[in-house]
């Protein structure tokens, strides 16, 4: 036998001996290697330790943030096999095809993330941290608007996608498709890509929305706001408004947002016509913000008393604006509105009242809460609060019951106590805004600046059947440093069970083209003229988020 033969014999033999032979393990090579306890977790980032994750979502990239030159990680759970990284970088990246079979092994059960790191004194093992795997999925697409934090140039903006069970992310409609125009106020139907709305402001295509259907995209010659789907897909409820954005000389957050005049409209899909109700476009009141209870019998919104006259200037009091939480009942099959009523009101929270998004299975109202005015993202004080619908209706049943499926005759006592409401866990000192619910109910994706409280990042939170919201984790990227250097932000998270179909390109046409479905909208105090391209570098055209 040859001399190098011989030799590799003798290593085979030593190594089925020792059972070290190509294995990555955790076990020293000597007993002088013996890794050290820290008698702590690590630090990583982003923060993932104790955080419930769906059990379909992405990688949890991390990064090791102790001294080292060489990293070890090992991720175990009672079902399946573990997943050991070696590796001399902090930066821990785990297989996509072994994670998923890890998490779809162990729904409802713990992972434990056991991390060593070797220094000039040696191998240092840590406390593991732990994350908890969800029985229940999330949706898996995510929709956002991804803006740069300007407050005077629109800049690069889009409606973008990802897929939350990997990484890939594709643009739904980006500004670059009609010359930099603003593109904003995305919303789906039912969690569902069938039926969804896009709006575009733009000084050489005009003002529009773009409404898609089962693919096909058309083109309504109005100003959209926020908008919600009724979830018949009939009709969609919108704001019209006149906001400007204004500055505050000296403040954390110089921006603000007021409505100086706001109303509500509805948008017939088929007859392809505009209306109002009286109750949802006061003259004397501002009302936004509407959601559809998940039955369609209720449309939330939020209204707040118009104390001034002129549309034309910032008010002295507008620090002193703050919205309540109204319904109002229709009936889908004759088309009725009923009457307004108050649900929870500013002056008993002594906050103003944003963004009510209820949960597809009809027990939670999550809102959002700050201390005045309409735009709770330039707010530190905005914070996330969730209303158990099931306890306001112990409160009033018999009413209720005799109220079911009417639009007729006196409100209904349905005010909320204060009882009813909290304050979720999972806010933070910064702004906590912009918010949506999966299709099961069980995950809530919403805005945060508690990073760094200059730019928006999306938060995924479970909630569990009794309303416990648990930590929150920040939407995870392939790079887990990516977030360091990015300067998008990313608000109105919008949880879909599908992509979008429609192509890009062809969105862009529709936006860019002449033909459009001419609508003539009801005259009120608030109503702006269809049709109307604002003047450029008027304050609606500002890259707000």
């Amino acid at each position: 036998m040859k001399r190098s033969n011989r030799f590799l014999a003798a290593v085979l033999a030593m190594a089925a001996v020792t059972g070290l032979a190509c294995v990555v393990c955790f076990a020293a090579s000597g007993p002088a290697a013996a890794p050290s306890p820290v008698g702590r977790a690590p630090k990583i980032q982003p923060d993932y330790a104790d955080v419930v994750i769906p059990p379909n979502i992405a990688p949890l990239n991390f990064l090791v943030r102790e001294d080292g030159s060489r990293y070890r990680v090992r991720i175990a759970a009672r079902q399946g096999d573990s997943i050991s990284i070696e590796s001399r970088s902090a930066k821990i990246t785990i297989s996509e095809k072994s994670w998923r079979k890890l998490l779809a092994a162990n729904r409802g059960r713990e992972l434990a993330f056991e991390v060593q790191v070797q220094t000039d004194a040696g191998w240092r093992r840590f406390n593991p941290f732990r994350m908890t795997v969800a029985n229940e999925d999330i949706d898996r697409y995510l929709a956002y608007r991804r803006i740069h934090p300007a407050h005077s140039a629109w800049r690069d903006m889009g409606i973008y996608q990802r897929d939350l069970a990997t990484f890939a992310e594709t643009a739904i409609l980006t500004n670059d498709y009609f010359r930099g125009g603003c593109v904003n106020c995305h919303t789906f139907r039912n969690n569902r890509a069938d039926a969804m709305l896009v709006s575009v402001r733009s000084a050489d295509y005009g003002n529009s929305a773009v409404i898609v259907r089962d693919g096909k995209p058309e083109k309504v010659g109005a100003t959209f706001g926020y908008a919600s789907w009724h979830p018949s897909g009939k009709i969609l409820v919108y704001t019209s408004m006149k906001v400007v954005q204004f500055l505050h000389p000296t403040s954390d957050e110089v921006r603000d947002v007021i409505d100086l005049d706001s109303l509500l409209f509805y948008y017939e899909v088929q007859s392809q016509k505009i209306g109002t109700a009286p109750d949802l476009a006061k003259k004397d009141r501002l009302e936004t913000y509407p959601t559809w209870s998940p039955d369609g019998r209720y449309l939330y919104f939020c209204s707040a008393p118009r104390t001034w006259t002129s549309n034309n200037a910032i008010p002295d009091g507008y620090g002193q604006v703050r919205y309540d939480l109204m319904r109002i009942a229709y009936d889908p099959n004759q088309g009725a509105w009923g009457q307004a009523e108050t649900v929870l009101s500013a002056k008993d929270t002594g906050k103003s009242i944003l963004l009510p998004r209820i949960s597809p299975d009809g027990r939670w109202l999550l809102v959002s809460m700050c201390d005045y005015g309409c735009f709770p993202v330039y707010q530190k004080s905005s914070d996330l609060y969730l209303i158990d619908l099931e306890e306001k209706s112990e409160v009033s049943s018999a009413k209720l019951e005799a109220r079911a499926g009417t639009t007729e005759g006196e409100a209904s006592d349905f005010t909320l106590h204060t009882s009813h409401f909290r304050l979720l866990p999972i806010n933070s000192d910064q702004s906590e805004s912009w918010h949506s619910w999966s299709s099961n109910s069980r995950w809530i994706a919403f805005s945060s600046k508690r990073d760094s409280g200059l730019f928006t990042r999306t938060y995924l939170s479970y909630v569990d059947p009794n309303g416990v919201a648990h930590k929150p984790f920040v939407l995870p990227q392939e790079d887990p440093t990516a977030y360091d250097s990015c300067l998008w932000t990313y608000s109105v998270p919008e949880l879909v069970v599908e992509p979008v179909q429609a192509a890009q390109e062809t969105l862009g046409r529709v936006v860019r083209g002449s033909r459009k479905i001419s609508v003539q909208m009801p005259i009120t105090m608030a109503t702006p003229k269809a049709d109307t391209t604002p003047q450029s570098g008027t304050p609606y055209l500002s890259g707000r988020e």
